[in-house]
Protein backbone atom coordinates (compact mmCIF):
# COMPACT_ATOMS: atom_id res chain seq x y z
CA UNK A 1 0.00 0.00 0.00
CA UNK A 2 1.45 3.27 -0.73
CA UNK A 3 -1.33 5.60 -0.51
CA UNK A 4 -2.98 5.86 3.07
CA UNK A 5 -6.37 4.13 3.11
CA UNK A 6 -9.18 5.86 5.01
CA UNK A 7 -11.63 3.27 6.49
CA UNK A 8 -15.09 4.57 7.30
CA UNK A 9 -18.74 4.10 7.69
CA UNK A 10 -19.81 4.50 4.01
CA UNK A 11 -23.35 4.16 5.71
CA UNK A 12 -23.28 7.33 7.44
CA UNK A 13 -23.68 10.47 5.47
CA UNK A 14 -21.26 12.48 7.29
CA UNK A 15 -18.91 10.10 6.76
CA UNK A 16 -18.98 9.35 3.18
CA UNK A 17 -18.84 13.17 2.77
CA UNK A 18 -15.87 13.84 5.23
CA UNK A 19 -14.15 10.93 3.26
CA UNK A 20 -14.66 12.67 -0.09
CA UNK A 21 -13.56 15.74 0.80
CA UNK A 22 -10.13 13.94 2.15
CA UNK A 23 -9.88 12.32 -0.98
CA UNK A 24 -11.03 15.68 -2.68
CA UNK A 25 -7.93 17.77 -1.53
CA UNK A 26 -5.41 15.18 -0.58
CA UNK A 27 -3.98 11.28 -1.66
CA UNK A 28 -6.36 8.76 0.34
CA UNK A 29 -7.70 5.39 -1.13
CA UNK A 30 -11.22 4.88 0.28
CA UNK A 31 -12.46 1.73 1.88
CA UNK A 32 -16.26 1.93 3.05
CA UNK A 33 -17.04 -0.69 5.95
CA UNK A 34 -19.37 -2.34 2.97
CA UNK A 35 -16.18 -3.08 1.13
CA UNK A 36 -13.79 -4.43 3.81
CA UNK A 37 -11.41 -7.26 2.28
CA UNK A 38 -8.95 -9.47 4.78
CA UNK A 39 -6.10 -6.87 4.24
CA UNK A 40 -7.98 -3.92 6.20
CA UNK A 41 -10.13 -6.41 9.04
CA UNK A 42 -6.99 -7.84 9.68
CA UNK A 43 -5.27 -5.01 10.63
CA UNK A 44 -8.59 -2.98 12.42
CA UNK A 45 -9.04 -3.19 16.04
CA UNK A 46 -11.83 -5.29 16.70
CA UNK A 47 -14.85 -2.86 17.28
CA UNK A 48 -13.44 -0.91 14.04
CA UNK A 49 -17.21 0.27 13.31
CA UNK A 50 -17.00 2.64 16.45
CA UNK A 51 -14.94 4.94 14.50
CA UNK A 52 -13.05 6.00 11.24
CA UNK A 53 -9.51 4.81 10.72
CA UNK A 54 -6.36 5.64 8.50
CA UNK A 55 -4.15 2.56 6.92
CA UNK A 56 -0.30 3.59 6.19
CA UNK A 57 2.14 1.00 5.22
CA UNK A 58 3.32 0.98 9.04
CA UNK A 59 0.46 2.30 11.09
CA UNK A 60 -3.16 2.11 11.87
CA UNK A 61 -5.10 5.50 13.73
CA UNK A 62 -8.45 5.10 14.61
CA UNK A 63 -10.98 7.63 15.62
CA UNK A 64 -9.36 11.24 16.69
CA UNK A 65 -6.32 10.10 15.85
CA UNK A 66 -7.10 9.06 12.57
CA UNK A 67 -8.71 12.89 11.74
CA UNK A 68 -6.08 14.60 13.26
CA UNK A 69 -3.39 12.45 10.63
CA UNK A 70 -5.92 13.33 7.57
CA UNK A 71 -6.49 16.39 8.47
CA UNK A 72 -2.52 17.27 8.87
CA UNK A 73 -1.75 14.91 5.12
CA UNK A 74 -4.25 17.64 3.42
CA UNK A 75 -2.06 21.02 5.10
CA UNK A 76 1.03 21.30 6.12
CA UNK A 77 0.45 24.08 8.28
CA UNK A 78 -2.24 21.58 10.13
CA UNK A 79 0.98 19.45 10.36
CA UNK A 80 2.80 21.94 12.27
CA UNK A 81 0.15 22.38 14.60
CA UNK A 82 -1.00 18.91 15.60
CA UNK A 83 2.66 18.82 16.27
CA UNK A 84 2.58 21.29 18.99
CA UNK A 85 -0.80 19.80 20.18
CA UNK A 86 0.99 16.35 21.00
CA UNK A 87 3.49 18.27 23.51
CA UNK A 88 0.52 19.34 25.42
CA UNK A 89 -0.18 17.00 28.61
CA UNK A 90 -3.79 15.76 27.92
CA UNK A 91 -4.10 16.42 24.27
CA UNK A 92 -4.76 13.16 23.67
CA UNK A 93 -7.58 12.38 25.76
CA UNK A 94 -9.23 15.45 24.40
CA UNK A 95 -8.74 14.95 21.13
CA UNK A 96 -10.71 11.67 21.34
CA UNK A 97 -13.23 13.28 23.52
CA UNK A 98 -13.72 15.42 21.10
CA UNK A 99 -13.95 13.18 18.05
CA UNK A 100 -16.86 11.28 20.26
CA UNK A 101 -18.40 14.16 20.65
CA UNK A 102 -18.74 15.00 16.89
CA UNK A 103 -18.79 11.15 15.96
CA UNK A 104 -22.37 10.78 18.54
CA UNK A 105 -23.95 13.66 16.38
CA UNK A 106 -22.64 12.64 13.02
CA UNK A 107 -26.63 12.78 11.81
CA UNK A 108 -26.81 16.25 12.03
CA UNK A 109 -23.57 16.99 11.15
CA UNK A 110 -24.67 14.95 7.82
CA UNK A 111 -27.91 17.16 7.67
CA UNK A 112 -25.63 20.05 7.71
CA UNK A 113 -23.16 19.05 5.15
CA UNK A 114 -25.56 17.49 2.57
CA UNK A 115 -26.54 21.60 2.02
CA UNK A 116 -23.33 21.65 0.50
CA UNK A 117 -21.27 20.15 -2.06
CA UNK A 118 -18.15 18.05 -1.43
Amino acid sequence: MTRPRIVYDDDCGFCTWSAAFADRHGDFELVGFSDLGREELVRLPANYERCVHLLTDDAVYSCGEATEQILARLDPAAQEVFGALRGVPGYAGTREKAYRWAADRRAWWGKLVSRDSV
